[in-house]
């Protein structure tokens, strides 16, 4: 189904094969035809089905209809949790918009406020935000909603994870009532479901395959290993499998710095990316991972849905995660737009609850393999309970038959006043 057939204007759909995409994927499908009609929308689809068109389409299709204000004040307005995802919102709207008239603006933290001040001074028809600095921006003044007709939640579940939900109740609260509002996320859950309750009107359900289950074109594989061989299975994986493009996923800052030196001293090309870099050193990372500067980007969850990169042969799990959310969109940053992908994961029998969790989560058992041709080394130790003290009896004191009770001391009262203390007392009552 060509895009036109959406009711889409011809400079959109011009802006639209200009990218290269022809054909719609399932979310857009369904969920752009409901968008245009102007009623309020929920989407449900997996990481990687194409959901940012299926919201940014219709939001730049609704603004070309109507002549562009010579001001352009905000008229759209796209909540997002990283600033990552604002970067590739902004990115989208500015490729698929190429022909419209139209001003799009990313605002996050990280940067320096005063240029986004002079970009929203000159007027912008698009604003794409994190709620923190959209936050920042509404106390100072210096955005104004009054004529915004469009509001879209992206990775709603996302921001309800990260406790970014009392920000965007008091953002929601300072626009207009009468809008459309589009909300999208992986997983639709009951707190999500409230958000919408709260913020939408009779909006049109659109959910495309199960929540639960990951995107059928990853492979998963499971490798069990002691703790103290992980880095030395990645590398072994690294020298011997074709892997062009890999996402190492670690748990910690420290131990995303501490993956990618070790990967710098074998000769590999890597590169890290967590919440302690910089928003510019972030964006080199990325660019020199899409490029192909960088083999290995070690990243921590802040990129489990803030990275879209095309191409993503591997997706390395070093550390399990503890959310089975988090793996499901962790391993979704490969295998995306009908693309094919593998899904390592490395467990050490410390993490072994956390796979479990998975498994109940996604409702099926994954079979452990050993990496061919890896020497494995003696099993991590099994670490025993702490043994649980027990709690030590009070002894009863027993009263003596001699002891009486004692009186209290009396008081001492004041400590007797120095001599020179004295004198110098008498001499103020006489003077």
């Amino acid at each position: 189904m060509p895009f036109k057939t959406f009711g889409l204007t011809d400079p959109l759909v011009q802006g639209i094969l200009a990218t290269g995409y022809t054909a719609p994927t399932e979310i857009q499908s369904q969920a752009i035809p409901a968008a245009v009609s102007g009623c309020d929308v929920i989407g449900c689809a997996q990481t990687g089905t194409g959901k940012t068109a299926a919201f940014v389409l219709p939001v730049l299709n609704r603004l070309s209809h109507e002549k562009t204000p010579r001001k352009h004040p905000v008229r759209a307005l796209i909540l997002t949790p990283t600033r990552e995802l604002a970067i590739q919102i902004e990115k989208c709207i500015l490729d698929y918009g190429r022909f419209l008239k139209l001003r799009a603006l990313a605002v996050f933290g990280g940067v320096n406020i005063q240029k986004q001040i002079t970009a929203l001074q000159r007027g912008v028809d698009i604003v794409v935000a994190t709620p923190g600095r959209l936050m920042d921006h509404m106390q100072r003044g210096t955005v104004d909603f009054r004529a915004m007709e469009v509001l879209v939640l992206d990775e709603a579940d996302r921001m309800l994870d990260m406790g970014f939900i009392r920000d965007v109740r008091k953002i929601v609260a300072a626009l207009p009532a009468d809008r459309q509002t589009m909300l999208f996320s992986a997983t639709i859950s009951p707190e999500v479901k409230a958000i919408s309750k709260d913020m939408q009107k009779s909006p049109k359900m659109i959910q495309i395959g199960r929540q639960r289950n990951p995107v059928e074109t990853v492979t998963q594989h499971i490798y069990p290993v002691p703790k103290r061989q992980k880095v030395e299975l990645l590398l072994h994986l690294l020298e011997t499998q074709s892997m062009y493009s890999v996402l190492v996923f670690s748990r910690t800052k420290y131990g995303a710095d501490k993956i990618r030196r070790k990967l710098d001293r074998a000769g590999i090309d890597a590169v890290a990316i967590h919440s302690n870099r910089s928003q510019s050193q972030r964006q080199r990372a990325l660019d020199g991972f899409r490029s192909g500067k960088f083999q290995v980007m070690v990243a921590t969850d802040i990129a489990a849905r803030g990275i879209d990169v095309q191409g993503i042969s591997h997706v390395i799990n070093f550390d399990v995660p503890a959310f089975p959310e988090d793996y499901i969109h962790r391993i979704g940053r490969t295998g995306r737009a009908a693309a094919t992908g593998d899904a390592i994961t490395f467990v050490c029998s410390s993490e072994q609850e956390y796979l479990t969790k998975i498994e109940k989560f996604i409702d099926r058992r994954f079979d452990r393999k050993k990496c061919p041709d890896f020497a494995y080394g003696e099993p991590d130790p099994v670490e025993a309970p702490p043994a649980k003290k027990s709690p030590k009896k009070r002894k009863k004191k027993t009263p003596s038959h001699n002891s009486a009770a004692k009186p209290k001391p009396k008081s001492a009262g004041k400590a007797p006043t120095s001599r020179r203390k004295r004198r110098k007392n008498t001499k103020r009552r006489t003077t």
